[in-house]
């Protein structure tokens, strides 16, 4: 087993609805992660190329707007694969460095208007070796995200162990939860727009629950990082500075934070890990081993990728 690594969480601010320069920072971000001697980096829920905070601020009556802004999303949004991705892989593979990167995924498979909410995981050799896009979009976000499908619940193995994501909420969903602790996660990414105190009880819990490592990785947005041509900035209450100090960490598996939470900046997160500490906590409490009871309990998720 794979004992002792480096991991970081990108807590960055993307530019906003711009693909090309967000793919640009990211890259040097992964750049910076690999010189630092990580093995893994994590990037926020929809980093490319911005959360759309406007969800929750425009009502659906007013089309118009919502349609300015769509088209501007998707036109902003990448497939899988395509040449944002070619520049990603090429960075990972330079920095030696396993990432995890969300995104705004067109659903090119069919007719490339749809939206997904989507992580991208790629090995420290520079290839592709998976995504998982979110099951259920919050609230007001279903407007913008398509649900995604249960194929995707699963884990991957990789030189910085065996990792798996739950995007935000979906860190709510105790059957989500279960699927992934089932498929032998040793690392959870867990990319949010969620900023609260009660997030992170969240993550201690899930951290606590699984056994596992959490790198829960949140955007710092503030007022000035979004371009003065978007209306919607007006419907923020006048003086706001922030709208998400972000508040990433990095959870051991006993719930003790390793790093973070971050508040109020850009920068980049380091922990060492050992995956060791992982059996230590099982030792008591194994949720999908001895504590799973098969006999009073049964699971399963449809359509499960392999």
């Amino acid at each position: 087993m794979i004992q002792n690594i480096k991991v970081a969480a990108a807590q960055l601010t993307p530019i906003f609805l711009n693909k090309g320069k967000t793919v640009e920072k990211a890259c040097n971000a992964i750049s910076e992660a690999g010189k630092k001697g990580a093995k893994l980096v994590v990037f926020p829920e929809a980093f490319i190329s911005g959360y759309p905070d406007w969800v929750w601020l425009i009502p659906n009556s007013k089309g118009a707007d919502l349609n300015e802004l769509y088209v501007k999303l998707v036109e902003n949004a990448v497939s899988i694969p395509e040449v944002t991705t070619d520049k990603l892989c090429k960075a990972a593979k330079s920095a030696g460095i396993n990432v995890v990167m969300g995104l705004h995924e067109r659903n090119s498979e069919t007719s490339g208007a749809s939206l997904f909410n989507s992580l991208l995981f790629i090995s420290d050799k520079g290839k592709i070796i998976g995504k998982h896009r979110k099951l259920i979009p919050t609230g007001g976000e279903r407007l913008v995200w398509s649900q995604g499908a249960g194929d995707s619940l699963r884990s991957y193995d990789t030189s910085a162990g065996t990792i798996a994501g739950l995007i935000c909420w979906e860190n709510f969903m105790p059957l989500a939860r279960n699927a992934i602790y089932e498929s032998g996660t040793q690392i959870l990414a867990s990319p949010t727009w969620d900023k609260s105190p009660n997030w992170l009880q969240t993550m201690q819990h899930v951290a606590r629950e699984g056994g596992l490592f959490v790198i829960s990785t949140c955007m710092a947005l503030k007022m000035e990082d979004i371009p003065d041509e978007y209306e919607f900035k007006k419907l923020y209450p006048e003086g706001r500075e922030w709208i998400n100090t972000g508040n990433s960490c990095i959870v051991a598996p006993n719930g003790q934070l390793l790093a973070g939470p971050l508040e109020a900046e850009e920068g980049i997160l380091y922990a060492d890990i050992n995956l060791q500490d992982i059996l230590a906590a099982k030792r008591m409490f194994d949720v999908v081993g001895h504590y799973a009871r098969p006999d009073v309990f049964e699971f399963r998720v449809k359509n499960r990728g392999k």
